[in-house]
């Protein structure tokens, strides 16, 4: 008897069956993947990409296309499966490469290599929290170019997640934001299968997803997810309500035909076997056993969605166009969003500071920063996550995005920093916008997973991180960060800069803004720090490389200070003490290292002077990684455990952070220094022993 999906044509079927033999064949000739998922939600997918997903095979950036997301991406072999047989620039032999060195069908998908991927996903749960993120600056932009006659931002963002991804915190979060913000244009598919790698998910996951999303704010809808005519009625009531973002709750099988595999963990992750998967096509009543066989007609039933996506491509230029006549201004600018390139004159109203002035904390320099741009440069926008007031990110005199608002371009985030990531990921794989999104330092760790796809994704969001050091005083160490520096020094394709005061910060966030394949961290002080002499004149071209010579000695230098943030005051301010002692000391302000390392050779030298081989790096922060720019013979003060509850003050000098300190442990480098025993020469911090005091205030909204 012919395993068939409910309320399906001969010719359906075979379409549906051509996405699960693709699947199949391609685990089984790599020998590894997942086919259990793709096999179960085939029909779902031929539904959703034949009547209802707008897209164009031959332009797959076009701007008002829907986006689909595959969030449970283990599954990938469906999503590729699907983009051969639409006809998007992926070939059959491409599917047999599946998994293989130097293919464009990895494992799992990755954005910006394969045409027609969106996102970067397979950490379950980032897909799902990407999609809200593109549904926000769908959101957005409709609301600021739209008008009532003319709709040139009007698309969906589907969904596909299983299990895994509900499970996952960060599902959670997302689910919240986006029942809040009711996004309606947000259509969820739940792979309802109940099979996990370890079996049946009622061994860990017994919830009443259902109810779950209803409690968030959702519309919710319950299919068989193997019949047809449930799953496009499902799709066209989603459409109907436009309050609430949905989820359709799609009762599958996994590994569906397959008679040993179906229903079982084994279908999740390995290959059916070549008896099993020949065994499964009869099952299908599938006409070839010949592997990557798809039937002439049926892929000229799915090519016709070439010529659909071409007109329907067709028919939005055709109301981009008449849009553009009727509002010239609007439509320029919704075009150079669209480019992702910046307007003249972005940068000319940033901010500088003169030294003797008023200390300022970094955090609040960014502050003003962030102002300026919002004022010269449209589509900026951004937000924290319930730290608005402590990160100073709230762009004044502008709206917050909200239901009742998406045109608003300061965002509340709410307390979920791994959402937060997620979201600034979706907004930036959208385009059309320019996106950052603030916390502390120290909860740097709730979002390492999509800082790493950021990366990875070569995407551009800029994430903002203050109270960057024990420096964050009184709230402790639960607040304060040590080994977090070394965490986003080590992630590939990750710009970290961390400023030492108001003129490098401007710098680094012009810097940031003209990334466009590459994440930024920025990284701000909590504590008030002052002006440096030399950075207006020299911050904007020294952040550029990374590090640079802030202050230089007459003749060779003795020694060569360098630091990062709040550090490189006391380096500024250890030279002239070292000069009373016949110390020549050059001062290096050393705000990336990223950026450093790209610079040449030359230049590198330049600034560090190989054959200066005395060097003292200055960082309040773990040792780990100044090693490569001191040499064997340099030191280091830094710190290699927790901070401590107490005023600044008292914090910084108790870890070795003073100009007396500094200075002992340089003229110690060079011989000429007495052992003071405070143990700063080597790469730790200068007191002894671990404080077990907490943070006096648990709140992270109110330092």
């Amino acid at each position: 008897m012919q395993v068939r999906d409910r309320n399906t044509t001969d010719q359906q079927q075979l379409c549906i069956n051509s996405i699960r033999v693709l699947a199949m064949d391609a685990v089984q000739k790599a020998n590894s993947g997942h086919p259990g998922m793709p096999m179960g939600m085939a029909a779902i997918a031929y539904v959703l990409w034949t009547h209802h997903l707008r897209y164009n095979p031959r332009d797959p950036k076009w701007p008002d296309r829907d986006r689909f997301v595959i969030s449970n991406g283990h599954g990938s072999m469906l999503l590729y499966s699907l983009l051969y047989l639409t006809g998007f620039d992926l070939s059959l032999d491409d599917l047999k490469q599946f998994r293989q060195l130097g293919s464009i069908t990895p494992g799992h998908p990755e954005y910006g290599l394969t045409a027609g991927v969106e996102t970067t996903t397979g950490p379950l749960g980032q897909g799902f929290s990407n999609a809200v993120g593109m549904a926000m600056a769908e959101a957005h932009l409709a609301a600021e170019f739209n008008q009532p006659d003319h709709q040139i931002v009007d698309h969906y963002t589907y969904v596909f997640c299983g299990d895994g991804d509900l499970e996952e915190g960060i599902s959670h979060e997302a689910a919240s934001l986006a029942g809040n913000l009711r996004l309606h244009k947000l259509i969820y598919f739940y792979d309802d299968n109940h099979i996990s790698i370890e079996g049946d998910t009622s061994v860990t996951f017994t919830d009443d997803s259902g109810k779950r999303f209803e409690a968030y704010g959702w519309h919710v809808q319950y299919v068989d997810g193997h019949d047809i005519e449930q799953i496009e009625q499902a799709i066209v009531a989603a459409k109907a309500v436009t309050d609430r973002p949905h989820i359709i709750v799609c009762r599958t099988h996994i590994g569906f035909g397959s008679a040993k595999t179906q229903d079982t963990g084994d279908a999740h992750g390995k290959a059916l076997g070549a008896d099993e998967v020949i065994a499964t096509k009869h099952a299908y009543g599938y006409p070839s056993d010949e592997p990557f066989f798809v039937p002439v007609e049926t892929l000229n039933e799915w090519r016709k969605m070439i010529d659909r996506g071409e007109q329907l491509q067709g028919e939005w230029r055709a109301k981009l166009d008449a849009y553009t006549v009727a509002y010239p201004e609007q439509a320029a600018e919704f075009k150079r969003r669209l480019a992702g390139s910046l307007p003249d004159g972005w940068a000319d109203n940033l901010p500088s500071f003169e030294p003797g002035g008023k200390d300022a904390a970094t955090r609040v320099t960014s502050g003003q920063v962030i102002n300026a741009l919002a004022k010269t440069l449209p589509g900026f926008i951004g937000g924290s996550a319930d730290l608005a007031g402590s990160n100073d990110t709230w762009m004044k005199e502008l709206p917050a995005f909200q239901h009742d608002n998406y045109a608003g371009r300061n965002f509340h985030f709410g307390v979920r920093e791994h959402n937060m990531g997620g979201v600034l990921n979706g907004m930036a794989y959208h385009g059309g916008v320019r996106v950052f999104g603030a916390t502390f330092l120290a909860f740097y760790d709730y979002m390492r997973p999509p800082v790493r796809l950021a990366a990875l994704s070569h995407i551009n969001p800029i994430f903002v991180y203050t109270h960057d050091s024990i420096a964050q005083g009184e709230d402790g160490p639960t607040h304060s960060p040590v080994e977090q520096m070394v965490g986003l020094r080590s992630v590939p394709n990750l710009l970290d800069i961390r400023v030492a005061d108001g003129n490098e910060t401007a710098a680094a966030w012009k810097i940031a803004i003209e990334q466009t394949k590459r994440p930024t961290a920025l990284i701000f002080t909590r504590q008030p720090i002052p002006t440096l002499q030399g950075t207006k004149e020299k911050a904007m071209d020294g952040v550029a490389h990374g590090a640079y010579i802030l202050s230089d000695c007459d003749g060779t230098p003795d020694i060569i200070l360098m630091g990062s943030g709040s550090e490189v005051s006391l380096i500024m301010a250890a030279q002239p003490k070292l000069a009373e002692q016949g110390v020549r000391a050059r001062v290096v302000s050393f705000p990336s290292w990223r950026l450093f390392r790209d610079q040449t050779q030359e230049y590198r030298d330049s600034v560090l002077l190989p054959n200066v081989s005395a060097r003292l790096a200055v960082e309040a922060a773990s040792p780990m990684g100044w090693e490569r720019w001191v040499g064997d013979k340099g030191g280091m003060v830094a710190v290699d455990r927790f901070g401590a509850s107490a005023p600044v003050k008292d914090v910084m000098p108790a870890y070795g952070f003073s100009v007396e300190n500094v200075v002992a442990t340089a003229l110690k480098l060079l011989g000429k220094g007495r052992d003071t025993g405070d143990q700063a020469q080597q790469p730790t911090q200068t007191a002894s022993g671990d404080n077990p005091g907490r943070a006096t205030s648990g709140a992270e909204g109110h330092s």
